[in-house]
């Protein structure tokens, strides 16, 4: 069976040879192929990015690149704008998946400027991986907007996570563990969305969560669940699920 291929892009202002992002390409070449790119600003040395069109174009003409080198199935996960420009390519080309690390839905923190107009569009599966001291991304917006979607929408949270995922020394030590702790969690989540979500109905997808890593406790005594109506949650578990009847 092809391995997943996934296209990585980076987040506003920050190049794909950037520490984080490489850290980030290691991990998921254990999963699957991993290509990075920069848009053209990056190339060009500017440090403010391009006008959403443009992103978007060059965001398309990477994964036209993809397309030629991968045999599997192609998802695009991105670092914050990354994410969110793969958003958009979603609507316009068929992907198997998004994932979004650290999506921006607050433009600047701003509450009231909300980019979710693209997120009520999609039909792509889409796995969000948020940490809850992201400024960005107020879980309780997030909820809202994932609450109104068309498309399976997924949740992994990092517990005092911030914009990058990172948690403090105080919240590591209270947790005792480390970053990386948390970070093969994440990796284990997209895992799971890429193993599972693409071709597994509602009941097969929540069997095999249920015996995989993901059912663990992801945070010692926690009991942390946020279903809504008749969503299907997993107790122990920061993974959440919407809209799965629509998959």
């Amino acid at each position: 069976m092809p391995r997943p291929y996934f296209l990585f892009a980076p987040g506003a202002g920050a190049p794909s040879t950037h520490p984080w992002m490489q850290k980030w390409k290691h991990y998921l070449e254990s999963i699957g192929e991993v290509a990075l790119f920069d848009y053209d600003y990056m190339h060009g040395g500017r440090k403010r990015p391009d006008p959403p069109p443009q992103l978007i174009a060059a965001h398309r003409s990477a994964l036209a690149e993809a397309r030629e080198k991968s045999s599997g199935p192609i998802f695009l996960i991105g670092k914050s704008m990354g994410g969110r420009i793969g958003c958009h390519v979603a609507l316009e080309e068929k992907v198997a998946g998004l994932v979004c690390l650290g999506y921006p839905l607050c433009g600047g923190g701003d509450r009231t400027k909300l980019r979710d107009k693209v997120l009520h569009e999609l039909q792509t599966p889409i796995l969000f991986v948020q940490g809850t001291r992201d400024p960005l991304c107020p879980l309780d917006l997030l909820d809202e907007v994932r609450s109104q979607m068309k498309a399976p929408n997924f949740l992994h949270l990092v517990e005092d996570g911030d914009h990058s995922l990172r948690l403090t020394k105080r919240g590591l030590q209270a947790a005792g563990e480390t970053q990386d702790d948390f970070d093969r969690r994440i990796l284990a989540a997209i895992g799971t969305f890429v193993k599972e979500k693409p071709c597994r109905s509602l009941g097969d997808l929540n069997a095999g969560l249920k015996t995989s890593a993901l059912s663990a406790p992801v945070f010692k005594g926690d009991q942390h669940s946020r279903a809504v109506g008749s969503d299907l949650a997993v107790l122990n578990c920061h993974v959440e699920f919407h809209n799965l009847g629509d998959a």
